[in-house]
């Protein structure tokens, strides 16, 4: 079996989750679940952030430790993926023993390298985003842009790791390796960024001014800046168990330059360590044209659309409205649309048709397939068209089109129901028809296994549960269950499953 290491970004403890983290979660699951069918042995990471200045504020303002506030909200996170159905294989905090260690020993290694030295510096530093600030980073008008909060002038000193150093080769590797970055367009943008000469990195922080955070090895005076201690979970949480690099570190769009497309790659080179095989970045959700953002109040907290839809639809609504890589737009409208259109009036009705017309006609046990005319030529055609589709373009992330595919295929299913109109063969005692009565029942069951199997790293317990109304229990070998044949013959199915009840009253999560 092919290893598969993959990564979400780790979130920053500072913080409940919204639908952004709930996103990359689903994706990166989505993503795990799809290579695990293919057959690859996955290791799926990720944790939280929990150090650093914004961290160490917060837990003053609430009166409380900094490690009793992460604790809290560490376990906000991990209660997250258990709801949003998240098959991670591990789940890493930057508090832990596990992750210091290796921290400190890459900091020490560099250190003793002589890639890392003190100096003082003068400049201005951003509370809100922890880090320092160059003139370059003003706009035109000489004001410093909103996502840096309060910038003040400081003059202190500090240790410094020589980023500049390794621009030429970040330049030449990024050259080489067009698929570093996926979408390649980001991958353009980050070359755009290295025609500006790199500072070196400040990676430490005095703990007069911040105590909360990992004491270098080599000066027990200094704590460790955030960024330099968060990317290293990525190596640390598999350091002992043989599979670096990963293959993909799934990120937002908004951390991608500098800290993932410039520090890592280049913290890791000189650690002696190859760099991840790929980044996967996303894009952001917005709503009326800017970013969700929990710090204005227009974050959806992703916990009241699940317990109102069920995890499933909320998994597959995140997954079809978002092409991997660009932004899309949250309305509960869409959602709405989503549910009800593809998910209960599709994907349910055929379920519902299914399971009723197998008892009503088949006592229950679905027969075999006798006929094949037009109307099942044409299934089985677009069932080979859209299989040989939708793996290719999973493999290329492009799921929301998979969906599509799928949905498409599903509505056809219902389509070929209403040609064979199964309730008026029922009604006819001629030979011919009760053949074409049991093919068809035989058919839209075979169809409904095949659709829903094509869905299952995205609705896993839907899946499931259609699986076992149908009476099946699907093979080890995912492939082998996307071929149209007779595995349903003579399984007893349930009377019926409501799957994606209609939402009364009206739905409006905030």
């Amino acid at each position: 079996m092919k290893s598969f290491y993959i990564t979400t970004a780790i979130d920053y403890a500072n913080g409940s989750p919204h639908l952004g983290h709930a996103y990359e979660k689903v994706l990166t699951d989505v993503i795990a679940r799809f290579r695990r069918q293919m057959g690859d042995k996955v290791y799926f990471l990720t944790g939280t952030d929990e150090h650093g200045q914004k961290v160490q504020a917060s837990a003053r303002k609430q009166g409380v430790a900094p490690q009793e506030y992460v604790d809290r909200v560490s376990a906000e996170f991990k209660a997250l993926c258990a709801r949003l159905d998240i098959s991670n294989d591990d789940f890493i905090r930057t508090t832990e023993s596990r992750h210091k260690t290796v921290v400190r020993d890459i900091l020490q290694k560099l250190f003793d390298r002589g890639e890392i030295y003190q100096a003082e510096y003068r400049g201005f530093y951003s509370t809100r985003q922890e880090q320092f600030l160059q003139e370059k980073d003003r706009l035109p008008d000489g004001s410093w842009p909103e996502i840096y909060g309060e910038v003040t002038q400081i003059v202190e000193k500090n240790y410094f790791f020589r980023l500049q150093k390794y621009q030429d080769w970040l330049i030449d590797f990024l050259k080489t390796h067009e698929d570093f970055i996926f979408p390649k367009y980001r991958h353009k943008q980050v070359l755009e960024f290295l025609k500006e000469p790199l500072n070196d990195l400040c990676i430490s922080r005095p703990k007069e001014r911040l105590e909360w955070g990992i004491s270098l090895p080599f000066d027990e005076n200094y704590v460790t800046y955030v960024w330099f201690d968060a990317l290293l979970n990525y190596y640390s949480a598999v350091a002992d168990k043989g599979l670096w690099p990963a293959d993909f570190n799934v990120i937002g769009k908004d951390i991608l330059v500098p800290p993932h497309a410039v520090y890592w790659p280049i913290m890791l080179h000189a650690s002696g360590l190859p760099p991840p095989k790929a980044l996967l970045v996303h894009g952001w959700w917005l709503q009326g044209g800017a970013k969700m953002s929990k710090s204005t109040g227009e974050a959806v907290s992703p916990l009241s659309f699940i317990d109102q839809f069920g995890v499933d639809a909320f998994r597959y609504f995140l997954i079809r409205e978002m092409n991997v890589g660009q932004d899309s737009e949250f309305t509960v409208e869409q959602f709405l649309v989503r549910y009800n259109s593809e998910l209960a009036n599709n994907l349910g009705n055929l379920v519902n048709r299914t399971l009723n017309m197998t008892t009503r006609f088949a006592a229950g046990v679905l027969p075999a397939a006798e006929v094949t005319e037009e109307p099942e030529r044409e299934l089985h055609e677009l069932w080979a068209k859209t299989r040989a589709e939708v793996v290719p373009l999973c493999e290329n992330f492009q799921f929301h089109t998979a969906l599509e595919r799928g949905m498409a295929f599903v509505n056809a299913t219902n389509a070929y129901i209403e040609k064979r109109a199964p309730w008026k063969l029922g009604k006819s005692t001629e030979a011919k028809d009760q053949a074409l009565l049991r093919t068809s029942l035989a058919t839209m069951a075979e169809a409904l296994r095949l659709a829903v199997a094509l869905m299952l790293h995205v609705t896993p317990s839907t899946t499931r549960k259609i699986n076992e109304v149908l009476g099946y229990t699907p093979g080890a070998l995912w492939l082998d269950e996307l071929v149209w044949g007779a595995k349903l013959n003579g399984a007893r199915v349930a009377p019926a499953l409501v799957l994606f009840p209609r939402p009364t009253p009206p739905a409006k999560p905030v």
